[in-house]
């Protein structure tokens, strides 16, 4: 009989911060238990610099505090967590901490966050007046690439608001080991900070695309914190068990096309980054012949796929261009997503 051989994971260990010598410190230990967890070697690197932002905020802006970092095992799940407890009055403005390039009182700049997302999980807990607890997880393994070839065919059709340059919708497609995501982003208004908050959203999914859509939501909420914040509809396909999981904060409409049985894909009203309520997730079977139709509310909801029958056998693309030239409002940014069965 072949035992398995079981390695214990490392010791948890405290550093007590109070001077630049132990963020330096603090960036090699968590790199070192992050090796030995078993993170590749990209995400050790992200790890270490987590823990030097995170350890150079205490010094710099809470006059010091204690990281602690611990191997977990959470079966099927093994990774690393580190929480930062400060000894100070907290950071005064928790949005502009969430914001790229802000950097609390000297330190690496990367702000929080950076933080965010290069770690899986992330959460801010307020202590009163005396100071704040991060917690943030890094899992092994995920974001593997996929080496069957999806059996789907993704097409995206965007466009921002006439006269404007930039496009405040965005979009997320992502394949891997049997499983494809897509979404779409839609910031609130236009322009330029429109674009802000659906960049920051999109990047926070795209980082992290292969966690439960609960996390992605929670994850990019965060991330938003210093937009204006945005809506966002996300369908995870497994291909394998053929279901699909559909979540959405706001209200980015999905239509379910080719099924006899209506698919109720539900919309859940707000705003992420702003309330940020939990995202209403589903899960439904998935035939090949159906098709998903996501699109923005600068698309008119006032539209019947038997008005669309001649782009019956076109591509994904071809039937997101067609359809956006029809229905998108000029008064909005416009963007429609097709995730249909890949031709033979």
């Amino acid at each position: 009989m072949v035992k398995t051989l079981i390695v214990p994971l490392p010791p948890a260990q405290r550093i007590e911060v109070m001077h630049s010598a132990e963020v330096a410190m603090a960036r090699r230990v968590a790199r070192q238990l992050a090796e030995a967890v078993g993170i590749d070697p990209r995400s050790c690197d992200e790890v270490a610099l987590v823990a030097s932002e995170l350890a150079s905020n205490l010094v710099k802006h809470a006059g010091g505090g204690s990281l602690l970092l611990v191997p977990l095992s959470i079966p099927p799940r093994t990774g690393l967590q580190i929480e930062a407890i400060d000894n100070g009055a907290g950071i005064p403005n928790i949005h502009l901490a969430m914001t790229d390039g802000y950097s609390t009182s000297g330190s690496l700049g990367y702000g929080l966050g950076t933080v965010n997302r290069l770690m899986d999980e992330f959460e801010i807990i307020p202590r009163n007046e005396h100071g704040i607890h991060i917690v943030c997880r890094k899992w092994v393994g995920g974001h593997s690439p996929s080496i069957r070839p999806c059996p789907f065919e993704v097409g995206i059709a965007t466009r921002p608001k006439l006269g404007f340059d930039q496009n405040g919708d965005d979009f997320v497609v992502k394949h891997w080991l049997g499983h494809t995501l897509v979404g779409v982003i839609d910031g609130l208004g236009h322009g330029e900070l429109a674009h802000l908050a659906s960049v920051a959203a999109r990047n926070y999914v795209e980082s992290h695309y292969d966690l439960p859509l609960d996390a992605l939501f929670r994850g990019a909420g965060i991330a938003c914190r210093g937009t204006r914040g945005c809506v966002m509809a996300l369908a995870q396909f497994d291909w394998e068990r053929e279901k699909i999981t559909f979540g959405s904060i706001g209200n980015i409409d999905a239509r379910v096309i080719g099924n006899s049985t209506p698919v109720n894909l539900i919309v859940r009203r707000g705003i992420v980054g702003l309330n940020t309520p939990e995202a209403h997730i589903s899960e439904h079977a998935w035939r090949s012949e159906y098709m998903l139709v996501l699109y923005s509310d600068g698309v008119s909801t006032r539209w019947n796929w038997q008005d669309f029958r001649q782009l019956i056998g076109k591509t994904a693309t071809q039937i997101a261009r067609d359809m956006l030239h029809a229905l998108a409002k000029p008064t909005d940014d416009a963007t429609i997503l097709i995730v249909k069965k890949t031709p033979r």
